[in-house]
């Protein structure tokens, strides 16, 4: 059964608001509930979605983003540097599998919705010591190629920071200027890919108010919530978003698999006739 033009976007609207109001809650999460959400309901394609969230990226940074944070300058370039290079290698590997592939896109999103879901909950202790630049490096690749193909590079160095030794002032800083240098590089890749179409731009267009509305809602009235409740509030909404995508791919590749035995055990039957 259709729907109608206005519930779809209604439905885009709300998805956007309820990615916004857990942005707010876990300051990273937006691209990639937003994903999860367009994506089981079938809102939008993929990389339209992701050029969504790269927009929505930059408008929040541009109201936070004040300078340089204040994070070790050891540790600048190789957090910055490689994250960039994983975006270039994010993007264009969108690129290929929107073309080739793009049910691997859906189960590889599925997967780090589900990878994502589950670091919310994992209890992880500070370190003494902050780690070395090469595991900066390390993860800011990481996080770069999840910018590249979901516009979402918050998980792995959201993890990685918050188990330093730093202020929370200074990881705040350096997630929000990291997102933002991410993004200013894709929308470039896209843009120049020539997949920045009229879609990703009216979506944009329409998603930019309601992420506007909420953030100032949830600054004005925040809710009064436990970080534990928090947690699992957003642990429960990612792992349904993550397993919704994942466990299609897995079913379809079960009955293609048991399609082919069953092929394969009725030419036996024949042969042995």
């Amino acid at each position: 059964m259709s729907v109608s033009p206005f519930l779809h976007h209604l439905l885009f609207a709300a998805c956007v608001a309820t990615a916004t109001f857990t942005q707010s809650l876990t300051g990273f999460a937006f691209g990639l509930v937003l994903l999860g959400l367009v994506a089981v309901f079938h809102l939008a394609p993929l990389p339209v979605a992701a050029n969504v969230v790269t927009v929505m990226v930059l408008a929040n940074a541009a109201l936070l983003v004040r300078g340089v944070p204040d994070l070790p300058r050891r540790l600048l370039a190789p957090s910055y540097g490689s994250s960039l290079v994983g975006v270039a290698i994010g993007a264009c590997l969108l690129a290929w599998l929107s073309d080739n592939a793009i049910g691997v896109v859906r189960f590889a999103l599925g997967l780090a919705i589900l990878a994502c879901s589950l670091l919310l909950v994992v209890q992880t202790k500070p370190r003494a010591q902050l780690a070395s630049p090469g595991t900066f490096a390390f993860y800011g690749c990481v996080s770069g190629v999840m910018g590249g193909v979901f516009a979402s590079a918050g998980p792995p160095m959201v993890f990685h920071l918050y188990r330093q030794p730093l202020d929370r002032v200074v990881v705040r800083d350096t997630l929000v200027l990291l997102f933002a240098v991410n993004a200013v590089l894709r929308l470039v890749i896209v843009l120049a890919q020539g997949r920045f179409d009229a879609a990703s731009l009216a979506l944009s267009a329409e998603a930019l108010p309601v992420v506007l509305t909420v953030t100032w809602l949830a600054r004005r009235y925040p809710p009064n919530w436990s970080p534990t409740a928090v947690r699992r509030v957003v642990f429960v909404l990612l792992a349904i978003a993550g397993a919704s995508l994942v466990a299609p791919a897995v079913t379809g590749a079960t009955a293609q698999a048991h399609a082919k035995v069953s092929a394969v055990s009725h030419q036996l039957r024949i042969f042995t006739a």
